[in-house]
């Protein structure tokens, strides 16, 4: 029989209509109980992988068939009827798991679970067919998810099986914590089929194992933790608290899960850590003080490394060092002992700080904060003593003086960064300024310094720390030493022209220092013999040839001379400052003078005559002996010429005694110190006003503040009477409307 196609007919319209010519189809008859056959096939092949007995099947014979079911539109029998098959296969296999022996019931659990998942890849591979469009059409659970969900339900959280298995597994953790050794394999088939069977999620692992897991470890260490604190030192418990973090971490890496790593690190760190940090940190003979004390490094790396981890933990180990070290720190600035030796105030101080950078860099890391706070602590207590500037330009002075043995250019660099160190945490910088001006300057007249280099090196870092205008004095001291250098090569050329002996067989050397770099005295000049006014005024007509306009004022109380002098048979010359020089020529009529006639007769000062007597009876030199012989010059006191003294050295050199500041001299120095504070801060209101022309009381003191902070720290009382000062010049005016704020007049 064939298709035959009829020709086109046209329509009511007129139109041709076009007719379509199908295949013959023909008429199949499907046996009705095919279904029923073909899965009971299939079911007896499940059945036999079930039983492991799969090695005589048919795979592609199989898959054929459930192409077949599926083709023909019975996926909905041939899925529930898997279904129906591996769910009363699991219950069979729940019931073995059950009833098995406690020593073997995670043995038979993995060895269900492996088994299942074998099968159930054998079972897909056959049912493939039906995964790719069955599944897919009907949204229903995969062939390997819907075994997943079966065996979560029908084993995983059998009533039997569920609780037992995770107090099982959490006896098994508890026991590891407690020593014993256990097998972490069979652990992690568990916990992974607890992952595996959520399905693309952890909702069974964390439902049925992690939540309970996190609860007995958070009772556990809570108990550990509480016995072991308070048995034991600071340093065990937490070399014991960080294997027990290690321990956790290790157990993690090799039966739980990685998302519950971060949430077992927090509650053991919680019960270890977080609930006794303070106990810890406090603890006595032990805690960290204990630790700063005794430099327990390796206990301080550990602390810091553990409080790392912790909210707060920094902060309150912060807190706790820089409150010691303001302790220990007020302590050794204000110990009246200390302070007798200048450089032993200074070096303990070096110490210090040298043993808290040390402690920074091998325990915490170099942790800025930390350094923050130290920085803080050292800053507070360094200037609760006002002398600690005075004090730290002496060290410097002792250090960059001639004569200190066995310690080269790089040593002195190292001491003189370190004391930069301290130099920094002074708040009354200008205060050092005056005292370290004081120091150069008998360094460079006297030639006592190490070497220009590392004086000059000494500014650069002075100038680094605090700009121009603070060295700008100090840097015009060299220079003044190199002019005076130039001056007296031309004076010599001058006395060369005049005739040699028109000193008087004296060598003079002058030094000409330029008023306001130098730390000069306005007190009267000592009366100087006959002899050195002569020279004194051949220099000073040479000078004042040479520059106009000029006026020199001899400062005795900065020079020095070289004299020499007959004891008995032997002849000596003496290194000695030049009031030495005027008390000793003193001695060349008369052997026996008191104390009041050398007053009278030197017109030196009573400090610095008594500082240079004491020095020429010092028992090092004894050139003069003393009546009555006492540590302290006294009005009364009647000084002898040493006839008999004895010196293996020709040249003997008498150093000036170093007597502290008295309270007349420490406020003079306080006083010229507070008037150029006014003069800085007046230079300051100007600048700011200047620039602002208007400005409220408040916001001009902080701007004062801020200005001047790297010199010192205005006080605000201060300041405001600077400002009334600057407004009874007329350099400000208060604002008509406003008193509080101010106007700068141009």
């Amino acid at each position: 029989m064939s298709n035959a196609t009829s020709p086109n007919k046209d329509n009511a319209n007129g139109k041709k209509s076009k007719i379509t010519i199908r295949p013959f189809k023909p008429q199949v008859h499907m046996d009705p109980n095919y279904a029923e056959k073909t899965w009971k096939l299939l079911k007896g092949a499940i059945h036999e992988i079930h039983k492991q007995n799969a090695s005589g099947l048919s795979f592609e014979e199989l898959y054929r068939n459930a192409y077949n079911m599926v083709l023909h539109k019975h996926g909905d029998r041939l899925y529930s009827g898997l279904s129906t098959e591996v769910h009363e296969h699991l219950q069979e296999v729940a019931d073995r798991v059950a009833n098995s022996h406690d020593s073997s019931f995670l043995i038979e659990l993995g060895k269900a679970w492996n088994d299942h998942k074998t099968s159930m890849l054998m079972i897909r591979d056959i049912l493939m067919y039906m995964d790719r469009v069955y599944v897919l059409n009907h949204n229903v659970p995969t062939v390997f998810d819907l075994g997943l969900s079966l065996f979560r339900d029908d084993i995983a959280r059998n009533v039997r099986i569920k609780d037992r298995l995770l107090k099982t597994v959490l006896s098994l953790i508890a026991r590891e914590r407690m020593g014993e050794v256990i097998d972490r394999g069979i652990l992690r088939n568990v916990t992974q089929m607890w992952i595996d069977l959520g399905i693309n999620t952890r909702s069974v692992y964390e439902d049925d194992f992690e939540r309970n897991l996190l609860e007995t470890t958070a009772q556990f260490y809570r108990v550990e933790s509480q016995e072991f604190i308070s048995g034991n030192s600071c340093s065990e418990y937490l070399k014991k608290a960080e294997i027990r973090l290690k321990e956790e971490f290790d157990r993690v890496s090799h039966y739980l899960d990685p998302s519950t790593e971060p949430k077992l690190r927090e509650v053991t760190e919680k019960e270890l850590l977080t609930t006794h940090l303070k106990s810890l940190i406090d603890m006595e003979n032990s805690g960290l003080i204990s630790m700063l004390r005794d430099d327990k490094v390796e206990d301080l790396r550990r602390m810091y490394s553990l409080f790392t981890r912790i909210v707060s933990g920094l902060a309150t180990m912060r807190d706790t060092m820089s409150n010691y070290v303001k302790e220990i720190g007020k302590e050794l600035v204000t110990d009246e002992e200390k302070q007798k030796e200048q450089g032993t105030y200074v070096q303990q101080l070096l110490d210090l700080k040298d043993k808290y950078d040390r402690l920074l860099a091998q325990a915490f890391s170099n942790d800025k904060t930390f350094q923050h706070s130290l920085n803080q602590a050292f800053e507070t207590f360094i200037n609760l003593n006002n002398k600690s500037p005075e004090y730290i330009s002496l060290f410097i002075d002792e250090k960059l003086k001639k004569g200190l043995k066995g310690v080269s250019d790089e040593e002195i660099e190292v001491v003189l960064d370190k004391v930069m160190m301290l130099f920094r945490y002074i708040q009354e910088k200008d205060v050092f300024e005056k005292y370290y001006k004081q120091h150069l300057a008998k360094r460079l007249l006297l030639q006592r310094s190490v070497s220009d280099d590392a004086e000059r090196n000494m500014i650069a870092k002075l100038k680094t720390e605090c700009g121009y205008q603070f060295t700008s004095k100090l840097e015009g001291m060299f220079t003044d030493m190199k002019l005076s250098s130039d001056s007296m090569e031309g004076f010599r050329s001058y006395i060369g022209n005049l005739g040699s002996d028109c000193l008087g067989g004296i060598e003079l050397s002058v030094h000409i220092l330029t008023t306001g770099f130098w730390p000069t005295q306005t007190t009267a000049s000592c009366k100087l013999p006959n002899e050195i006014l002569n020279c004194c005024e051949i220099f000073r007509k040479y000078y004042l040839s040479n520059h106009n306009g000029r006026r020199l004022t001899w400062q005795t109380n900065m020079g020095t001379a070289e004299m020499k002098a007959i004891f008995g048979a032997k002849k000596h010359e003496l290194n000695i400052s030049t009031y030495q020089m005027v008390i000793l020529l003193q001695f060349n009529d008369i052997s026996r003078i008191s104390y009041r006639d050398l007053l009278e007769a030197t017109g030196i000062p009573i400090p610095d005559l008594k500082r240079n007597l004491l020095a020429l009876c010092s028992p090092k030199s004894k050139i003069l002996d003393k009546e009555p012989a006492s540590p302290k010059v006294e009005d009364q006191d009647v000084f002898i010429f040493n006839s008999k003294f004895k010196s293996k050295l020709f040249k003997v050199k008498v150093m000036t005694v170093s007597m502290k500041e008295t309270p007349t001299e420490a406020n003079d120095t306080r006083q010229k110190v507070d008037e150029d504070r006014k003069h800085q801060i007046e230079a300051a209101v100007v600048r700011i006003m200047k620039a602002r022309k208007t400005l409220d009381h408040q916001n001009l003191v902080v701007e004062v503040t801020n200005q001047l902070s790297s010199r010192f720290m205005p006080h605000p009382m201060v300041v405001k009477k600077r400002i009334e000062s600057l407004i009874e010049r007329e350099y400000l005016e208060r604002s008509k409307t406003d008193r509080k704020v101010y106007h700068y007049l141009a």
